[in-house]
């Protein structure tokens, strides 16, 4: 009993002195800023396939820096992230890395920490970031492998202490959950209960949120409202309420948003696809502003359909198109602007297309590339700086792949809607979709060893497919389209 107590009480002085070693948690936030200025996903506006997993990434590792900081927090997984980290060079050779051509490269590492100091060093040394200003923060910390040993294992507990106490053995569940890699299943058997309570916590306001977007589209005509960004359902429902103090306030200056779409988004303007954007972070003033411009909106979009022809009729009838899931999101004045510089270019070179010799064909145009390439989708991404000729023999050479490409796309979107309405009826689901970063083929390999399965832990639930295991705050069940 004796010895019991003495090992009680050597535990409470060690926390004690450990204490001293450990980040706060605005001390973490601080140490973190290199790695936050290379991931935010605010620096990724162009790219938007990269910008999703990072945004997600950033949820999922800010959930495990909350957990860390919680009084008496014991449940322990470990966490696997995937970041895209821009203008680095590879310096590591324990880190998955693969590398763009964009100025980014993608990291991908394991938490395995319990404490905020060995996190922070984790996450920087896989990120290649310097850890030297940590030094400058008002914490008495070891060196990286001092940390990690000395608070994650304060001491060698005597097996007998966790059968007498009936605590877990935290080495133990360490070599187990390094042991056991995640599966579907578990990872449901893990998840289920917590999504289920977030789940019907948000149903009073996913009625609201209908109910506001239904009134909101028939009394101003939408064709419909959407959002840019995966922002929570209450603050959707903010962003109506607000949309519908205005029509209140001002319902003179909506009148011309007749059978558009309106997106909530980062800025104000009109898109290169010719939605109607709100600033999230703008107030009414702007947005009336914005409405107030449509009608030399509509004029600039006449303008920018004309060039688009003109185009096409330069290069034997290809049509110009503009993916919103694909490309970054532009405003109207940066889509023409590129459309004319294109286009003048193009008039200079006078390239010799037979007329309408590539109708049919599809090619969209970004402004961060310096090489003509063909999308599986069958659409060419043409430079806005590629040199005349060089366009000119891709799109010869490419041009019977980019026809069989588009036909096997309409024979994949068609696989796609099939197997998303089995699996739907399948599951009993509420709802079934992915993230724009998950391509058809990934969601169609997905869905179709899903089908396989029998899974009672989805019935009524809102599944997600993604690239990484998560619940997100509304009850969402994010899964990867690659499971176990």
């Amino acid at each position: 009993f004796y010895y019991f107590i003495r090992l009680c009480l050597e535990k409470i002085l060690l926390q004690c002195i450990l204490q001293s070693r450990t980040l706060s948690g605005a001390d973490a936030i601080n140490a973190l800023r290199p790695f936050y200025f290379a991931v935010h996903p605010d620096f990724f506006g162009q790219h938007p396939k990269e910008r999703e997993v990072n945004e997600n990434s950033l949820k999922r590792l800010n959930g495990y820096l909350e957990n860390l900081q919680k009084p008496g927090f014991r449940s322990f997984k470990p966490t696997q992230l995937t970041f895209y980290v821009r203008e680095r060079e590879p310096n590591s050779s324990n880190v998955q890395e693969s590398f763009s051509a964009s100025g980014f490269r993608a990291v991908s590492f394991t938490l395995r920490t319990r404490d905020l100091l060995s996190t922070v060093l984790d996450i920087l040394n896989s990120c290649s970031l310097s850890t030297e200003h940590i030094q400058s923060l008002n914490v008495n910390s070891q060196t990286h492998k001092e940390a990690k040993s000395t608070v994650n294992r304060p001491i060698k507990w005597d097996k007998t202490y966790y059968s007498f106490t009936g605590f877990k053995d935290p080495e133990e569940e360490l070599e187990q959950a390094q042991r056991v890699e995640t599966t579907l299943i578990s990872w449901l058997d893990d998840n289920e209960a917590s999504a289920v309570k977030k789940l019907k916590k948000s149903l009073p306001l996913r009625k609201e949120l209908e109910r506001l977007k239904f009134e909101l589209s028939h009394q101003l005509e939408l064709s419909d409202i959407r959002w840019q960004r995966s922002w929570g359902i209450a603050h959707r429902c903010s962003q109506l309420h607000s949309l519908g103090r205005l029509v209140q306030q001002r319902p003179e200056v909506l009148k011309n948003v007749k059978g558009r779409t309106v997106v909530f988004t980062d800025r104000s303007g009109m898109s290169a696809a010719g939605h109607i954007m709100l600033g999230t972070m703008d107030v009414h003033h702007h947005w009336t502003k914005i409405f107030e411009r449509l009608p030399n909106y509509y004029k600039l979009q006449k303008r920018l359909l004309f060039l688009e022809d003109r185009i096409s009729q330069l290069l034997g009838g290809i049509q110009v198109i503009y993916i919103e899931e694909l490309q970054p999101l532009l405003t109207l004045e940066e889509y023409y602007e590129t459309l004319d510089s294109f286009y003048n270019k193009l008039r200079d070179s006078r390239l010799p297309f037979h007329p309408r010799s590539l109708r049919g064909l599809q090619m969209i145009l970004e402004s961060d590339r310096y090489a003509p390439s063909l999308h599986e989708f069958g659409h060419f991404t043409i430079p806005t700086v590629c040199d005349p000729a060089t366009l000119q023999w891709f799109i010869f050479a490419k041009a019977q792949e980019a026809r069989e490409n588009l036909k096997r796309k309409e024979e994949m979107m068609i696989t796609e809607k099939e197997l998303i309405d089995t699996s739907t009826e399948k599951f009993s689901l509420d709802r079934l979709y992915k993230e724009p970063s998950v391509s058809s083929a990934q969601m169609i390999d997905c869905c179709k060893r899903l089908l396989e399965e029998s899974l009672p832990y989805l019935q009524g639930m809102h599944l997600c497919i993604s690239h990484f295991y998560s619940v997100l705050q509304d009850g969402d069940l994010c899964i990867p389209w690659n499971w176990k």
